[in-house]
């Protein structure tokens, strides 16, 4: 499970069935906030490290998971420990108590469950896509505040899970809903199912 520092995710890790992979984009940002903030050089150059990472997997895109495993451990496997060898000899040099070293010590605890990318080339360096999917949920967290009523976040709920479960199908969503509404009025309730999305998807 892909997940950042959260506490609360310990229970879930307790038991062993579930594995935690960290995320890179969440080490990343950390350092580019103290960066934009800041100017300090140990974060710009922390950055740098990470996007020699990021240049591995630009080469790892694409390719079977073996191959991407042997990529990884060739190219991304040294640079990931410079990384860290590098990051634990910068903590000393600076405040205990300053962005950067809480940016510093956030990266160090995330390190080990990061590792299990290396020798997995069905993970992922981050979990960015799966972020960028729950996005427009999370942009439109204020309106579902407006729903009118609870039979109004009903319908919304029905509507926003037929739409995603025809992308999901690789259907055209608009295409999908404009030919459905246009056949369901004189359509049989028993083959309701030739309307789904999925059957859409069959045409």
């Amino acid at each position: 499970m892909y997940a950042d520092g959260y506490a609360g995710f310990e229970e879930l890790y307790r038991s062993g069935k579930i594995r935690e992979v960290a995320c890179m984009a969440h080490i990343r940002r950390k350092f580019v906030d103290v960066y934009k903030s800041q100017g300090s050089a140990i974060a710009e150059e922390a950055v740098l490290r990470i996007a020699a990472l990021y240049g591995v997997e630009k080469e790892a895109r694409g390719q079977p998971p073996n191959e991407r495993v042997k990529i990884r451990q060739e190219k991304a496997e040294p640079a990931f420990d410079d990384l860290q060898a590098w990051l634990a000899a910068q903590l000393p040099k600076i405040s205990g108590k300053t962005p950067l070293a809480g940016a510093i010590r956030y990266a160090l605890t995330r390190m080990k469950r990061f590792r299990p990318y290396l020798e997995n080339g069905f993970l992922e360096l981050d979990n960015n896509s799966a972020e960028r999917s729950m996005r427009p949920i999370a942009l439109g967290r204020k309106n579902y505040l407006f729903m009118g009523s609870e039979g109004g976040g009903k319908s919304a709920a029905i509507a926003y899970t037929l739409i995603e479960t025809a992308k999901l199908n690789g259907v055209d969503p608009q295409a999908w809903l404009t030919d459905t509404l246009a056949r369901i009025a004189d359509h049989k309730i028993t083959r309701i199912d030739e309307l789904m999305p999925w059957s859409y998807a069959q045409h």
